[in-house]
Formats: structure tokens, C-alpha cells, sequence
């Protein structure tokens, strides 16, 4: 089976206070071999880059209105006239604020979307098939 990955790559804002972002460049990953997910890459000025990964179908809605709780939560905003998807994410580590362009996360999206429609995620991880060759293979041996 023939997996594809629609990548992106994009300048994230990181809100630092009210007046103050600073610009962190990111990757958006999107893999139908694990096809609920999406995989965001922070390049920080560190020698590690860091990684995020939660449920694509947070980010489809996030776009639109505001979702997620706990680790991860997502909503849409004006900044300047602009249109932005907010991410605000928590780790052990510490809390991060940031800003997307909603234009430029939205096409991503929907080309992951064109790729995997919402709802037929589990098609992708051959679950079904591998489950018929599963069953014949056990009738067999019966008789």
C-alpha cells in the first residue's frame, strides 16, 4: 500500500505577550499511514527540533471555532486584520502560545483532507483487510 505524506512548511508566530511575538518556522505533517494525526515540528533554535502531534480532526475544527482542551487547544482569531489559528499547547516543560496563518493552515489541511476525507481515517491503516486475510487464515487451518 502506497502511503503519502502532505508536508508544509511555515512561519509560526510565537506569542510572547499582548505586544511581543517572535516568528518560529514549523512544519505541518500529515501521513495516511497514521491518518487521525498531524504532526506539527518547531525549529526553536535549539539542536532538537520539537515535535507536537495531535488529532487532525482538532485542527479541522479549530480553524472554524474554538476546540481542545487540556494539552492542546485551537481557535481562530483575528491579529491586524489577519486571520490566525491560535495554538496553545502544554507540556511538563512549560506553556506555548501560538499563531498560524488561518489561509495557509487551512489549504494544508485541505489538501490532507483531499488525500483522507474526515471519516474514512480507518480504511488507511488496511485494519479491514488485514482482518479478512486473518479470519480466511484461521478457517484454513480448521479444515
Amino acid at each position: 500500500m502506497q502511503h503519502t505524506v502532505v508536508e508544509r512548511e511555515l512561519e509560526l508566530n510565537l506569542v510572547l505577550s499582548p505586544e511581543r511575538t517572535i516568528p518560529v518556522p514549523a512544519r505541518l505533517v500529515y501521513r495516511t499511514s497514521d491518518p487521525y494525526a498531524v504532526h506539527v515540528t518547531f525549529h526553536i533554535g535549539s539542536d532538537y527540533p520539537v515535535n507536537w502531534t495531535f488529532a487532525r480532526e482538532l485542527l479541522v475544527d479549530g480553524v472554524f471555532r474554538p476546540c481542545g482542551h487540556g494539552d492542546v487547544r485551537i481557535w481562530p482569531t483575528k491579529v491586524d486584520g489577519r486571520s490566525v489559528v491560535c495554538l496553545a499547547l502544554t507540556s511538563p516543560e512549560g506553556d506555548a502560545l501560538l499563531e498560524a496563518s488561518s489561509p495557509i493552515v487551512s489549504a494544508w489541511l485541505e489538501r490532507t483532507l483531499n488525500v483522507v476525507p474526515l471519516g474514512s481515517e480507518r480504511g488507511q491503516l488496511g485494519l479491514d483487510d488485514a482482518l479478512a486475510e486473518l479470519l480466511a487464515t484461521s478457517q484454513e487451518g480448521e479444515g
